[in-house]
């Protein structure tokens, strides 16, 4: 029955070609913009972890209530013991001090006056110490526009836009004027190692990155940070291994040290999830792919409902010989499934192949989206792109299968409205 069924479609196109363009479209388009909506989240989840928060971050807990302030004054204090015990007991875990901090930019003239000010955001990062991730996430190297990485002590890097704006250029000396941990003014002299691009509007404005020691030393936080941040070694985000590591942290503490504890300087831990302000963003995701693939659903139905009804009226002849025959009315409806089911498949392959064809295309060269982010403060890069995962494949044929089964159903109910004699009536003329 099924080899009569596919000779029949690919023998009058009027029954196949339609659906199977509009199945193709449809899928397409879902395809396309589900691998655009998982690009550009995992893209600021990836760019968030790296500059920000990590995929886990312990802080203190006074520290984290007021984390958007980056209130130096709560900081970590002895942060190699708690380094080498998150190493210990989180072993798949790459765990990295920093320290994130404001200030003024002050750039001397020739005479040692000041000629320019402007403030600035900076990240403290472990860029000198062997065998440090910091490197990797921050991605400076590849970052570089004039000048180069940070080599020594007492060198910083800027965004280039920063940098243009200030007319500073690589090797000139600059003042960072700044609060240290305990509230006092610090003043401590940089020499310009390079000027990078972040690919980030906001950051590529007024940020400077520095190594840690140097930060410690300048803000009076000696083997203190601001945060220790936890990143996967994968470096993807897994919600619910970040989720467990943090409730056993945050759980183990009462009973180390119950005063401890419950004091404001003792560490907390947190998800990027939590931390970051990303929550309404991800949730925001999901219920558009969700909305995604209802719309196209709907729509697609209604198309193919109506296509059925269409070509219903110019197959009752065919229908009232194959009743004539014997041929029950509930066999013929689901072989008209049974065809729509083929359609389905058939435009849900080609249209999944040419879309993920498309996004692989779009995820190696991607977007940019610079000049609509000049105002934007989001952790996003410049250049968004696709990303093709494994559900990519397979989330059009959810709207494919099930809109041309639906537009099918709806339509051939009409075979059970439909007297015998009506249809041999129909037949004979």
């Amino acid at each position: 029955m099924m080899r009569f069924l596919m000779k029949g479609l690919l023998r009058d196109r009027s029954r196949s070609l339609f659906p199977l363009l509009t199945i193709f479209a449809g899928v397409l388009l879902t395809v396309v913009l589900e691998s655009w909506m998982d690009g550009i989240m995992s893209s600021m989840i990836q760019t968030t972890a790296h500059y920000a928060t990590g995929h886990v971050r312990v802080t203190t807990r006074s520290y984290a209530k007021e984390a958007d302030q980056v209130p130096n004054d709560l900081a970590l204090l002895g942060i190699d013991t708690l380094i080498a015990g998150l190493r210990r007991d989180y072993p798949d875990i790459l765990w990295t001090p920093r320290i994130r901090f404001g200030g003024l930019l002050d750039i001397p003239d020739s005479h040692h006056e000041t000629r320019a000010q402007a403030p600035v955001t900076g990240i403290a990062a472990d860029l000198l110490s062997p065998g440090s991730p910091e490197g990797r996430y921050l991605e400076l190297a590849r970052a570089i526009v004039r000048g180069r990485m940070i080599r020594a002590r007492g060198e910083i890097v800027l965004g280039d836009e920063l940098a243009q704006k200030l007319g500073i250029a690589p090797g000139d000396t600059v003042t960072l004027m700044s609060s240290t941990m305990y509230g006092s003014m610090s003043l401590t002299n940089f020499v310009v190692a390079g000027t990078v691009r972040f690919g980030i509007v906001a950051m590529d404005k007024g940020t400077v990155v520095a190594d840690i020691a140097d930060i410690q030393q300048a803000l009076d936080m000696a083997n203190g940070a601001g945060e220790i941040l936890g990143l996967f070694a994968d470096d993807i985000y897994h919600e619910d291994r970040a989720n467990a590591v943090t409730a056993a942290f945050n759980g183990r503490l009462p009973s180390a040290d119950p005063a401890a504890a419950a004091g404001q300087f003792a560490p907390v831990m947190g998800t990027l999830r939590s931390t970051s302000g990303l929550s309404d963003y991800m949730d925001m995701v999901r219920l558009y792919s969700f909305i995604l693939v209802v719309v196209f659903i709907v729509a697609m139905s209604l198309v193919l409902w109506n296509a059925g009804l269409t070509g219903s009226l110019r197959r009752y002849g065919e229908f009232g010989i194959r009743l004539a025959v014997g041929e029950s009315k509930s066999h013929v409806y689901l072989t008209l499934l049974g065809e729509s089911v083929m359609i389905g498949l058939a435009g849900s392959l080609i249209g999944t192949a040419a879309g993920v064809g498309l996004a692989c295309y779009t995820q190696s060269h991607g977007f940019d989206i610079g000049s609509i982010m000049n105002e934007s403060s989001v952790m996003i890069p410049d250049v968004v792109r696709a990303e093709v995962t494994p559900f990519t494949y397979v989330i059009g044929f959810l709207p494919g299968l099930v809109a041309t089964l639906l537009g099918t159903a709806i339509s051939g109910l009409g075979i059970y409205k439909r007297q015998t004699s009506e249809l041999f009536k129909e037949l004979g003329t």
